[in-house]
């Protein structure tokens, strides 16, 4: 008789499981492969025109004999000299320090409103509060362009019915600026007050109990507790319109087919566009460009570096 098996037969069984080396290899390509798309957008729309622009910034076109045969006009390196010529160039100075006279009307009346408006719809007491989030709100939602059109016909003289009002001429010289500060106003205060207010209902209700326990009546609440709290939301909206003022463009090229008070250089980018599309400089916009970019990251990490050494002094 044939003896006993010496070993059992095979049973079917679950297929191996993959090893950990397996899945954390798949784990690990997964976040780049969602990554990706938002990598190649930010390559080709922002990396891409960066490097080019630098790349303009430092070409110039020499135009040998008189520029009329082929071959007369070569790009050739200019090195820096584009920069140079950028920097002293008296309209971008101007032209900053219009920029710098609006940004301090629109930082103040925008940043402060938003603020307020942030702290009278957290407010305990409020009425129609989703009513008056909206009605803030919308002017946010009006293209530029377009509220700076709506506005530009209630400051036509001939039009406005402001003027009686104000005896002003709305688009003048001494006017002008302060009617582009009331547009960028209206405009920006929704999105500021939103983020704001957000802030603050992340802000738990148990303080607010606290100090209303503590006999605090709203007014306390909102300068002791609801202040300080939102620094840190105050310091983000800050910066990002610092950026927006120093980029602006949309309302002052708008208004200036209204009047002649606007110039074609009235802003640092108006001159890069005239410099660009119009004379057809190419190589001297882009170098502006560059100077006008680096001029905005040191007003805002500027504005950081004081906002942090003083919340540093104070700790």
């Amino acid at each position: 008789m044939p003896g006993p098996a010496t070993g059992s037969p095979a049973r079917p069984g679950r297929p191996p499981r993959p090893g950990r080396g397996d899945a954390a290899r798949r784990g690990g390509a997964a976040p780049y492969l969602f990554l990706l798309p938002a990598v190649l957008l930010f390559t080709l729309f922002f990396a891409v025109p960066i490097c080019y622009t630098a790349y303009l910034a430092t070409r110039r076109i020499k135009v040998s004999g008189l520029g009329l045969g082929r071959g007369s006009r070569r790009e050739v390196s200019a090195g820096l000299d584009n920069f140079a010529t950028a920097l002293a160039d008296g309209e971008l100075w101007a032209g900053w320090l219009r920029v710098l006279g609006y940004g301090a009307l629109v930082l103040a009346a925008m940043l402060g409103l938003a603020v307020l408006f942030a702290l009278l719809l957290d407010s305990a007491t409020v009425r129609l509060a989703r009513f008056s989030r909206i009605a803030i709100y919308l002017p946010y939602a009006v293209p530029g362009v377009a509220a700076t059109l709506m506005w530009g016909f209630l400051y036509l003289p001939s039009l406005s019915p402001l003027r009686g009002l104000l005896d002003a001429d709305l688009l003048g010289p001494g006017t002008v600026t302060f009617s582009m500060a009331n547009i960028a106003v209206w405009g920006g205060v929704g999105f500021n007050m939103l983020v704001l207010y957000t802030a603050l209902r992340a802000v738990p209700g148990e303080l607010y109990e606290a100090a209303r326990l503590d006999g605090g009546g709203e007014v306390r609440i909102a300068l002791r507790i609801k202040l300080p709290l939102l620094m840190p939301a105050i310091i983000l909206t800050t910066v990002f319109s610092i950026i927006a003022t120093i980029q602006v463009f949309a309302e002052p090229t708008a208004l200036r087919p209204l009047t002649n008070t606007i110039g074609s250089t009235w802003s640092p980018l108006m001159k890069v566009y005239r410099d660009a599309f119009v004379t057809g400089d190419l190589y001297s916009a882009a170098a502006t460009s560059i100077v006008i970019a680096a001029i905005s990251l040191v007003l805002s990490f500027g504005f950081l570096r004081v906002v942090r050494d003083r919340a540093f002094g104070e700790g």
